[in-house]
């Protein structure tokens, strides 16, 4: 029999390396950046990064949204189900080398320390990592403990070092979908067994399906509750893509270890691992672009509730199923000895996974209930780490504050003068503006800016057409001055401002007479995965634009008449939409029309005018509202 004794240089190697992994995170992760892709087109390269080291910024606006509406986005997210295949990927290699099972855990435990620094050490990943290694020091102390109490200490870890991460939408969704897959995947996985045969490679293709399966089952209700949305058709797409995503997690991994060692020739691998990735991506397209994909939901704290408790009773239901076909299947075989002692044992068996799950229900539905979770709500404060935008009331013009975390605040417009802007800053926390742009050069977006220069330290002033007095004043206060036309970006820590429009050649030409509306300047707003297009005047019927999906809408001009906003909408399909206005303003701003048609796409709508300032706190794709 082979020793299964760990020895001490074993353990100290292990974790020798978990402290060098942590020590040297950020070089991993480079090097681990720089094979994931190589070779691969750039769209397959991008998603490469996304399925192993959760980097989903990159990734091409138009894909992010196939995988949001086919409700493939768990796949862009490092969590538990990372971890879970990191380890049946390692165990059967490590297998292969003789390496005893003790011996097995231990390097497991390792790889766990290494890929946690490594996919960026967020709040998801961290707890996925340190359920996993919960459960390897329970096997290795010999003893059968249930991962759902390593998932629960876990968590408590968590909360108490960082009381914060529970209203974090992602750590949410982590811990919802790693719940799932200890709950769900097993009988899921049994049930897919007991169809394909019980083969090597039938098995590991049925551990993966029960995992997404689960995964996307249990993570459902969170994402309608906090999105307003539920895919239609997440089902078909995980069952479609499921005999890609393993196999295309694991080669990822491979490549990200492999890019540790110079030269090493990771092309090999992923010239295998890029058309497995296209597929997932081409599913992702089909599925998620009809518009039938995703339904538009609203459901509150009680539905939330109800949703994890309908899974729950049909958990509990299947399992019961199953009990009764192996008590059917063990009386044929009473005489025997596995008739006599297998009864019991599959009671037994059942009756704790029923408490499990229950027990699982009950603090899901509690949890949901006390903690500050939002989700469709107002007033909620902002999340920490997030992106704050408020669309300040200025009355009949536009100001746009960008707040992004540890990071210089943004000003986009000023409003008309004379609407204490300084003031409403000021009360905002900001002390200093990174940098203030100028949309274009009419008084309800500029004269705000004027009367700002010199009350306000400014780092830089940027515009595309603006009044000579106002540069001069903003250079003679200190503040750098740049014009900016299309294809220029604005960063401000991970908050990107594209120019979206007007091109530089418009603005070079002969201005004499043409609507200073048609120069204001379009930007789109971007974090991490969080689009907003910001219109200024820019009415799109006369500023041809494809931003590509939108998460939120800054209607232009105030809300007037645009023949081109149906197009616009139905090209970009945002989830809110805001308009900046004065209160009983002479134009008629916003018309019947624009209004009409917002609501004919389904577009919910916020006003200035009614209810004041606008705030919206980004967490993720998470966008809570809350008034000034």
């Amino acid at each position: 029999m082979r020793d299964q004794r760990l020895s001490p240089p074993l353990l100290l190697a292990v974790a020798l390396a978990a402290l060098l992994s942590l020590a040297h995170a950020g070089e991993l992760r480079d090097r681990a950046e720089t094979a994931l892709g190589r070779g691969m087109p750039p769209r397959e390269g991008q998603l490469a990064r996304g399925f192993v080291l959760g980097e989903d910024e990159e990734i091409d606006p138009q894909t992010a949204e196939d995988f949001r509406r086919a409700g493939l986005s768990h796949l862009l997210a490092v969590s538990g189900q990372n971890v879970a295949l990191l380890a049946l990927l390692a165990m059967p290699l490590l297998a292969a080398l003789g390496i005893p099972l003790r011996a097995r855990l231990v390097w497991v435990l390792g790889l766990i320390a290494v890929y946690v620094p490594l996919a960026g050490a967020g709040p998801s990943i961290v707890r996925a990592g340190l359920m996993g290694a919960l459960s390897v020091f329970a096997t290795l102390a010999g003893r059968r403990a249930s991962r759902l109490y390593a998932l629960g200490f876990a968590a408590t870890a968590m909360l108490v070092l960082d009381p914060g991460v529970a209203a974090d939408v992602g750590w949410q969704l982590s811990f919802a979908a790693v719940l799932g897959i200890l709950l769900l995947a097993p009988p899921l996985r049994e049930a897919i067994v007991a169809r394909v045969g019980g083969a090597a490679g039938r098995r590991a293709l049925a551990e993966a399906g029960a995992l997404t399966v689960a995964a996307t089952l249990a993570t459902a209700p969170l994402i309608a509750f906090h999105f307003g949305e539920l895919s239609t058709t997440t089902f078909l797409a995980n069952l479609l893509v499921l005999p890609a995503v393993a196999p295309a997690m694991w080669l990822g991994m491979l490549v990200a270890a492999a890019g540790q060692l110079p030269g090493f020739p990771v092309r090999a691998l992923n010239a295998i691992e890029a058309p497995l990735l296209a597929y997932v991506a081409q599913i992702a397209a089909w599925v998620g672009r009809p518009s039938w994909a995703v339904l538009r939901v609203q459901i509150g704290v009680g539905g939330l509730v109800a949703s994890y408790l309908l899974i729950a009773a049909g958990t509990l239901g299947a399992l019961r199923l199953g009990r009764e076909r192996r008590i059917a299947a063990l009386r044929k075989h009473r005489a025997g000895a596995a008739g006599v002692h297998g009864y019991p044992q599959a009671r037994r068996r059942f009756r704790r996974r029923r408490a499990l799950l229950l027990l699982a229900a009950g603090t899901v539905a509690i949890g949901f209930v006390l903690a500050p979770l939002g989700g469709g709500g107002d007033a909620v404060s902002a999340s920490p780490g997030g992106l704050r935008i408020s669309v300040l009331d200025v009355g009949q013009g536009d100001a746009i504050l960008l707040q992004p975390a540890a990071a210089p605040a943004i000003l986009v417009d000023g409003g008309p003068p004379g609407d204490h802007l300084t003031a409403e800053l000021r009360a905002a926390d900001v002390e200093r503006l990174g940098a203030v742009i100028v949309t274009h050069d009419q008084s309800d977006h500029a004269g705000g800016i004027g009367e700002l220069i010199g009350n306000l330290p400014i780092e830089r002033l940027l515009f595309g057409v603006l009044d000579r007095g106002m540069l001069a004043d903003a250079r003679a206060a200190g503040a750098l001055t740049r014009r900016l036309a299309r294809g220029n970006e604005l960063r401000s820590g991970p908050l990107r401002l594209d120019v979206l429009w007007p091109p530089r050649e418009l603005l070079a030409g002969p201005r004499a007479g043409d609507d200073p509306n048609r120069l204001a300047m379009v930007l789109l707003v971007r974090w991490r995965r969080f689009r907003m297009l910001l219109t200024a005047d820019a009415e799109a019927e006369a500023t041809p634009l494809d931003p590509g999906p939108l998460d939120v809408l800054k209607v232009a001009h105030h809300g007037s008449d645009d023949a081109g906003l149906a197009a616009l909408l139905d090209r970009t399909r945002p989830r809110l939409a805001v308009i900046s206005v004065g209160a009983g303003n002479p134009f008629g701003h916003p018309t019947a029309g624009t209004l009409a048609t917002l609501a004919a796409h389904g577009v919910p709508i916020l006003r200035t005018d009614r209810g004041g300032t606008v705030v919206l706190d980004v967490q993720g794709r998470t966008v809570r509202v809350s008034r000034g």
